[in-house]
């Protein structure tokens, strides 16, 4: 009597932590060797704002009134071109194909992506805070650790929409041509340029819907408040929850590979 061999594997299951910072892991030691990303995600915002003081310099409350903003804006779009391009990149050379081949689901791959660069983020935000608020003089009435803490969790929703646009992306310069579709519109309508209530009735419902006009105005609750808001509290929570949302539609929507 022959016994055949067992040929089941183990479910992948859902989430593994293990597996996720494994992932997470290899990203950051890949980045290590690309010292031009390194110099956008960290040096780029931090630039941008010290340009932006420099062209208000005859009208510091110019820079006070649109800094804040700024500082929470600048990461986002950063992180959304970073993320969605080394993503699509993964994919591109075959490389995601590999992995997912592995004990490896797609969700402790988006996970450890979001992990890697929210650590970046982290560095980022801290650089472009320090450099606003005591460097360049960001009047901020509220505590700067709440700036930073916005500023945070932005950078992790541009990372959040760049891992979710890259899926469907077919080569790196389609990823770029997502952000006057993705992060342009935000732009203009999350208050930036005018208060959201002087807008068209119907645009200013499509500002409702947007998670960056909610970033900006959880900027602007710290400009001018010296303690935390229920506005505040109900921005951040906002911008957090987007975040989430689509960290759990791009594990959704992963592909192995472009076709």
């Amino acid at each position: 009597m022959t016994t055949q061999p067992a040929t089941t594997t183990a479910p992948v299951s859902a989430l593994n932590l293990a597996r996720t910072t494994a992932t997470a892991a290899r990203v950051l030691r890949q980045l290590r060797h690309d010292p031009r990303t390194i110099a956008l995600l960290l040096l780029i915002p931090c630039l941008m704002l010290l340009l932006l003081r420099y062209v208000f310099d005859g009208s510091p409350q110019t820079f006070d009134n649109i800094g804040a903003s700024l500082l929470g804006i600048f990461p986002l779009i950063t992180m959304f071109l970073v993320t969605s391009i080394a993503t699509l990149r993964e994919r591109t050379s075959g490389t995601l194909e590999r992995l997912l081949a592995m004990p490896l689901g797609k969700a402790d791959l988006i996970a450890g992506y979001a992990l890697a660069f929210g650590i970046l983020a982290i560095i980022q935000s801290a650089l472009a805070t320090g450099l606003a608020v005591w460097f360049l003089g960001l009047d901020v009435t509220g505590s700067a650790w709440l700036l930073l803490l916005v500023a945070l969790l932005d950078a992790l929703l541009g990372t959040a929409l760049g891992l979710f646009v890259s899926a469907f992306a077919a080569s790196e310069f389609q990823a770029v041509q997502f952000m006057p579709a993705v992060i342009f519109p935000q732009l203009l309508l999350c208050g930036l340029f005018t208060p959201r209530s002087q807008m068209h009735p119907a645009l200013e419902a499509l500002s409702d819907v947007l998670p960056m006009s909610y970033a900006v105005d959880g900027m602007n609750e710290v400009l001018h408040h010296t303690d935390m808001t229920a506005t505040f509290l109900r921005d951040v929570l906002i911008v957090a929850g987007c975040a989430l949302l689509v960290l759990t539609l791009g594990a959704a929507t992963l592909r192995r590979r472009t076709q």
